[in-house]
């Protein structure tokens, strides 16, 4: 007669074992952080939507006062002058020869140390003083709404570490003003617009932009005393 087989079937190493076990407790915390991450970004989506339509409301509110407050002083016979604009867009119109130390210090202050660079500024004494003495290698003017969204999202790149990146995700934005809550690229457009308590820190943000000059050239560089 045969003799039963006795051998037992290899043992499996320990060291394999716990490999294993690693491995599926590492998959399952990956699986829940995953299933975390994308809750907390529908969450997200459903904040930045709601700060859109607000910022939405908020704009057409302000423009719809202005309007009614122009045909009020129309109706009585006077002129409606709107409140100064507290936000200016600054550019550089000239090159690096020949610049006085004022005006080349205030010119680096406002980070305009190329030619056709601009950056957003806000206008109170101070910065009036130093727009005027710069003035012959500026130019600068208020912009509206439409021109500071279509400025940040064409040309916006942002300063994070050092370095100019382009402003394609909300990321970006939450990971160096989250702090500030600021959050998107609506929040970065709100903030600067309305010149809001983080402006310095949104605008100083924005990598100054970098533009290029009119078709055709400049017509005219005008001294200041012209």
């Amino acid at each position: 007669a045969k003799m039963a087989n006795t051998k037992q079937p290899p043992k499996v190493p320990e060291s394999l074992l716990k490999r294993r076990k690693h491995n599926e407790e590492a998959r399952s915390k990956r699986v829940k952080a995953n299933l975390l991450n994308k809750k907390k970004q529908q969450d997200k989506k459903r904040v930045i939507f709601k700060r859109a339509e607000k910022y939405v409301k908020e704009y057409r509110a302000a423009a719809k006062t202005d309007i009614n407050l122009a045909r009020q002083a129309k109706k009585a016979g006077n002129f409606y002058v709107p409140a100064e604009s507290k936000l200016a867009f600054v550019m550089r119109i000239r090159g690096i020869n020949g610049v006085h130390p004022r005006p080349r210090k205030i010119m680096q202050l406002l980070r305009l140390r190329q030619i056709n660079n601009g950056v957003f500024v806000h206008l109170n004494k101070a910065t009036v003083q130093m727009l005027r003495i710069a003035e012959p290698f500026i130019t600068w003017g208020y912009p509206n709404l439409k021109s500071v969204r279509e400025l940040i999202y064409k040309r916006g790149y942002g300063k994070v570490k050092g370095r100019r990146i382009p402003l394609t995700d909300n990321a970006v934005i939450e990971q160096a003003l989250g702090r500030f809550g600021i959050i998107c690229m609506e929040d970065l457009i709100h903030e600067i617009s309305t010149v809001g308590p983080n402006f310095k820190y949104a605008a100083n943000f924005c990598w100054p932009f970098k533009l290029n000059t009119p078709l055709g050239g400049w017509r005219r560089k005008y001294n200041h005393f012209n």
